[in-house]
C-alpha cells in the first residue's frame, strides 16, 4: 500500500549558465511552458497532499507564476525558502516547518528536469514501496557519465552509497550508473538524516546525496531504481540543452 506523499521541488537555482541573471532557471520556457509547471503538474497527478517548490533566486517570479497558475491549488502548494545557495541538502532542510508533522514519503524532484513522465514516477514509488525501501534514488546509464554522482553497487549488485564526481577515486569514476537528483525518503528520517550533514567536500555544501550513507549506516533499507531513456531525467543548465530538450 503506498503512504502519503508529499512532493518537494528544488527551483532555488540561478542557473548561471542560462545567461540571464534577472531570470529564475526554472522559470525558462520549455515549449511554450515554464520548466517548473512540468514538475508542478506531475506532482499533482500522483496525487500529491502538498507540493513544497523550495525557491530562492528571483523567488517572487516563481510564486507568482505558480499561485496564478494553479488556483486551484491554493493551499496545497506551500512554499519553502532558501535565500542562500548551501547545497541540494541545505534545500531540503528549509522544508523542516512544512513537514514537522508529516507521516508519509517524501518525493524530491528537480524544477529544471521537467521531461519526466507520470509512468517512470509512477513505477518508481511502486518500487519503493512493494521493496519497502526506507529512502530509494533514481538513477541510470550513462556513456559519458562525466559531471555526474555515480551509484555505487556491491559484488552482488545492491546500491550502497553516492559519490559525486569530484569526490570520486579513479576506480569509481569509471562507474556508469548515475544519480538522477531524484530521490523519496520517508520523512520520519529525513530530518534526523539532514542533521548529520557536514560540508567537509570538494564543494563545501551540504549534499543531499549524503543522507544514504548515513541510512546504510544505521541499518536502514535503500534502492536504486535505473530508468532506460535517459532524456526524461536530464537537467537543463544551458540554453543549449534547453534548445535541445525542445526538440525532445
Amino acid at each position: 500500500m503506498r503512504k502519503k506523499l508529499v512532493t518537494v521541488i528544488m527551483a532555488a537555482g540561478k542557473g548561471k549558465r542560462m545567461r540571464n541573471p534577472d531570470k529564475s532557471k526554472v522559470m525558462h520556457e520549455l515549449k511554450g511552458k515554464p520548466m517548473i509547471q512540468y514538475v508542478v503538474e506531475l506532482s499533482e497527478k500522483i496525487n500529491s497532499e502538498m507540493i513544497i517548490p523550495v525557491v530562492g533566486h528571483q523567488k517572487h517570479s516563481v510564486m507568482d507564476y505558480l499561485t496564478e497558475k494553479f488556483p486551484e491549488s491554493t493551499g496545497k502548494i506551500e512554499f519553502a525558502h532558501q535565500d542562500e545557495q548551501l547545497g541540494t541538502g541545505h534545500a531540503v532542510m528549509q522544508t523542516k516547518e512544512h513537514l514537522e508533522n508529516f507521516d508519509g514519503d517524501v518525493l524530491i524532484l528537480s524544477g529544471d528536469v521537467p521531461l519526466l513522465k507520470y509512468e517512470t514516477v509512477d513505477s518508481f514509488l511502486k518500487f519503493h514501496n512493494e521493496n519497502n525501501f526506507d529512502a530509494s534514488l533514481i538513477s541510470a546509464i550513462f556513456n559519458d557519465p562525466s559531471g555526474y554522482g555515480r551509484v555505487l553497487r556491491d559484488k552482488d549488485g545492491n546500491f550502497y552509497d553516492i559519490r559525486e564526481e569530484k569526490d570520486c577515486i579513479a576506480e569509481e569514476k569509471m562507474c556508469k550508473e548515475i544519480n538522477s537528483g531524484i530521490y523519496i525518503i520517508d520523512n520520519k528520517i529525513l530530518f534526523e538524516a539532514l542533521k548529520t550533514l557536514k560540508t567537509d567536500n570538494a564543494q563545501g555544501e551540504y549534499y543531499l546525496t549524503d543522507v544514504f550513507k548515513y541510512f546504510r549506516s544505521i541499518g536502514k533499507k535503500i534502492g536504486a531504481f535505473p530508468v532506460k531513456d535517459v532524456v526524461e531525467i536530464s537537467g537543463i543548465n544551458t540554453m543549449e540543452q534547453l534548445e535541445e530538450l525542445s526538440n525532445y
